[in-house]
């Protein structure tokens, strides 16, 4: 096929970019929009060649669109009116004026892109943006699919729940086109849906996927929460965390030892994985500084038992609980290691002058990779 000219709005650190890669669709990135600072470094670090504009969505015109006569918009419009801890002001909140001026933009493009494919938070498929959306996109003629998935679909060991949008220009019903294929692109999800499978959106009502899993507080879980960490360990099907990690070589893991405050004040809150898991929770932009529900963190000394360190925590002092807690040498995740768990390749880098506090910020609000590739295909092909 020919090769398509991609709009990249909303770039952040180039995940979208990476999966059009991933997915091996013959294309070319026109242009990559964003106003993060921190994240166009890293975006122009990794694809200095890509045209990357600082600029605000709201202030193209709509010649500048024009000029660019591209086949396909990529995006991943601003989450936080949309999330569970947000105030979810939806379309009266600031941060989705851009979004909303995409919509108003598309139906007046000389050309309409032939493909689009949008990515966020669980939380949109209720929305009035999303409401906005498909009511723009059936206007002007586009059949789409939506789609919750999870990257444990596609075998890494990571939590994501995340909405998609794909949608093309045909004359074909591009959700009975692509429902039969979903299965095959994500074989392995035990979590987007009670089927074990991705949810599928129905294309005329919202709010019908399954509810994402929340994190879990460690010894004050239900059994039906160790239920259901067992069976994620034992889902042959997802990779192990190991697979995943740094050596000592490259990084010095001593830097990212939980501080003993930490381990004080938050120890019953951790969700702890070790290196023969399958699985983690989401990683959000508060890793690193934060602990309750922004990610799991790691065990590394596995000669000592968890159970053994937790059982009867509270009757120490806490001089005892903390050298009980510290034989654990429980570590957050480095930032190279949770690029690799949302899909990142080997070949992504953070340029040297970014701190560790910045990169989980921009990772946190990143996509992964690899699903995005899938659906990428599932759009095209």
């Amino acid at each position: 096929m020919e090769t398509l000219r991609v709009l990249e709005l909303y770039s952040g650190i180039g995940g979208m970019h990476y999966a059009l890669k991933e997915s091996g669709i013959p294309s070319q990135v026109v242009a990559s929009i964003d106003i993060n600072t921190t994240a166009n470094q890293i975006y122009r670090h990794n694809f200095p060649d890509t045209p990357l504009w600082n600029k605000t969505i709201e202030g193209i015109t709509l010649d500048d669109f024009n000029k660019l006569s591209f086949d396909m918009i990529l995006m991943s419009p601003p989450c936080q009116p949309f999330t569970r801890l947000g105030r979810q002001g939806d379309i009266h909140d600031p941060r989705t004026k851009s979004f909303l001026f995409i919509l108003d933009v598309l139906p007046r493009l000389c050309r309409l892109p032939r493909f689009i494919l949008l990515e966020n938070v669980k939380g949109f498929e209720s929305s009035a943006a999303r409401d906005c959306l498909v009511k723009t996109l059936m206007e002007c003629g586009y059949t789409f699919q939506e789609i919750m998935v999870s990257p444990t679909s596609v075998g890494i060991p990571n939590s994501r729940l995340r909405y998609y949008l794909i949608a093309k220009i045909t004359t074909e019903d591009l959700s009975a086109q692509t429902s039969s294929k979903i299965s095959d692109a994500f074989p392995h999800s035990a979590e987007s849906g009670s089927s074990g499978q991705p949810t599928v959106l129905c294309p005329t009502r919202t709010g019908t996927c399954q509810p994402e899993e929340g994190h879990v507080l460690y010894k004050l879980e239900t059994a039906t929460d160790a239920q259901r960490k067992m069976n994620q360990n034992s889902n042959l099907s997802v990779r192990q965390i190991k697979d995943f990690l740094e050596t000592q070589i490259e990084v010095n893991m001593e830097n990212y030892l939980l501080p003993p405050k930490t381990l004080l004040r938050y120890a019953l809150l951790l969700d702890i994985v070790q290196p023969t898991c399958r699985r983690s929770v989401c990683f959000t932009k508060g890793y690193g500084r934060y602990v309750e529900g922004t990610g799991s963190v790691l065990q590394s000394c596995m000669e000592t038992e968890m159970e053994s360190v937790f059982t009867g925590l509270d009757q120490y002092s806490e001089e005892e609980k903390l050298q009980r807690l510290l034989k654990l040498k429980l570590r957050y995740f480095t930032p190279r290691e949770v690029a690799n768990l949302m899909g990142f390749p080997q070949s992504f880098s953070f340029p040297e002058q970014i701190p560790d506090k910045q990169q989980y910020r921009v990772l946190g609000n990143s996509l992964n990779v690899v699903v995005v590739a899938r659906l990428l295909q599932l759009l095209v092909y």
